[in-house]
This record gives structure tokens, sequence and C-alpha cells, in this order.
């Protein structure tokens, strides 16, 4: 009985050493000032002054009655557990969007935001 004992204290001493767990979170992360994005007005900021404040974009879209300029920031966090026979991890990405719409003329018809990089969290998969 001491030796099966003994054997269940070894193997789960050499379980716990060859373990780990990993924590990460991108750094090129960057959000949107909102204060600069109450200086824009429709139908007077160009698109010039729009690359000026954030710029070049991320994508540019063309649309039928102009181009829309996609500016993407994102946030990325990722959860890993080793275990000898076992291994669980979880990663996430949550972005940041700013979409500018513009006419023929380059200048700002409209614009939307969607905030989420904050929603980024650490995790396991269960």
């Amino acid at each position: 009985m001491k030796l099966i004992f003994g054997v269940i204290i070894v193997l789960s001493m050499m379980l716990l050493d060859v373990s780990c767990a990993m924590f990460g979170k991108s750094t090129e992360y960057h959000g949107f000032d909102a204060g600069r994005l109450a200086t824009f007005t429709t139908g007077t900021t160009t698109a010039g002054e729009i690359v000026k404040v954030f710029g070049a974009p991320t994508h540019i879209v063309k649309l039928s009655n102009g181009n829309a300029y996609v500016y993407e920031r994102s946030v990325s966090k990722g959860t890993g557990i080793w275990l000898v026979l076992v291994s669980f991890g979880n990663y996430e990405t949550q972005y940041d969007r700013v979409v500018f719409f513009f006419d023929h003329q380059d200048i700002l018809t409209h614009y939307g935001l969607s905030m989420h990089g904050g929603d980024s969290s650490y995790g396991l998969p269960f």
C-alpha cells in the first residue's frame, strides 16, 4: 500500500513539474481618440484632413457614390495551460473600427464607430 501511495506522489510531482501556463497580450494596440472624432463635421471635412489625423487607412473601399476609409485597431489576448497529456488554450481578438464615408469630391458624408477592443479577455475554452 505504501508503494502505491509513493508512486502516486511521485507521478503527481512529475506532472506538476512538466506543466506550465501562459498569458499573453498584443502590444500594438493604440485606441482611437474620441476627442478627435468630435472635430470632424459632415459636409466640410475632407479625406485629407482625416488622413492627417489618423494616418493611412487600414482599408479603402470603393463605393458607387464615393469611398470609405476603414481604420482598425485590435487587442488580442491568449491563455494556455499545458499538462503532460492535455493542453487547453484560448486566443481572443477584439477590434475597434472607425469607417469614414466620402462622396466623389472626398468630402465626409458620415462615419461609424465600433469600439470593442476593451472587451478582449483572458480565459480558458471551457
